[in-house]
């Protein structure tokens, strides 16, 4: 069956004639860094401000859910706390970048803290209440939403890869802040930290303790999500940069 004759490429087909708009050029990236059909980025890219809008309702509703933690957070560490809220935000931001037309190394330091914070944190997320959390003390609908929505972060992540053109210094910058943020949720405790997301598998009398195996699982996650986002911005770095425009 031909590309265009695939059931994906109908349903591309079917929203490019209802919707439209310009498309970012295919690349020829790994598959590690496009495992998004092309029929279904397309999709994705002409319902642009649909998920620019999801993305932007789930960053309200992640500021929500973290409100018992920040009343309990100093001021001074709040953009430390609400990772997942703040990597939707990005991403978020850096669509709309795309499709404004906006360019320049803050846009490119946007698109890669984009790029790792939906696909670390979106990965974490998923692992850690798939696996670690106490899932039982949590309300079953949150808890599965709470695994697909991250998982859904996770894979529009790699959208960023088909428009944004990473530079080596934007990556530094974007993988760098998440770097920072590991160091102040696990192992530098500042300002009344560490600040990493409370877990109820964590609770001790009723207090985040650490360390313990559970602290050490959920660390040793975030940390490695990072060296894992951090190999995939260098090789975005170095596929994209090559590529022709």
């Amino acid at each position: 069956m031909g590309r265009d004759e695939s059931f994906g490429w109908r349903i591309e087909q079917v929203v490019a004639r209802h919707i439209g708009g310009t498309l970012p050029p295919e690349r020829d990236r790994p598959l590690a860094l496009s495992p998004i059909p092309s029929w279904l980025e397309n999709v994705a890219f002409h319902l642009v401000w649909v998920l620019v809008a999801v993305n932007l309702a789930g960053t309200a509703f992640g500021f929500y859910y973290y409100i018992p933690q920040l009343d309990e957070t100093p001021l001074l560490m709040w953009p430390i706390v609400p990772v997942s809220p703040l990597a939707t935000m990005y991403i978020g931001l850096s669509l709309a970048a795309w499709r404004l037309g906006y360019k320049g190394r803050l846009a490119q330091v946007l698109h890669v803290l984009a790029f790792v914070g939906c696909l670390k944190y979106g990965l974490w997320t998923g692992v850690v209440q798939s696996f670690i959390e106490e899932s039982a003390t949590i309300e079953l609908w949150l808890w599965q939403f709470l695994i697909w929505s991250h998982l859904g972060m996770a894979i529009e992540a790699f959208l960023v890869t088909r428009y944004a053109r990473f530079s080596l210094s934007a990556v530094l910058v974007g993988v760098g802040w998440y770097v920072f943020n590991d160091l102040l949720d696990y192992f530098v405790p500042v300002f009344d930290g560490p600040h990493h997301t409370w877990l109820n598998v964590l609770l001790v009398d009723g207090e985040q303790a650490t360390p313990s195996p559970a602290f050490e699982l959920v660390a040793g996650c975030a940390v490695g999500l990072t060296l894992l986002a951090a190999v995939l911005s260098l090789w975005a770095w170095r596929a994209v940069e090559t590529s022709p425009e």
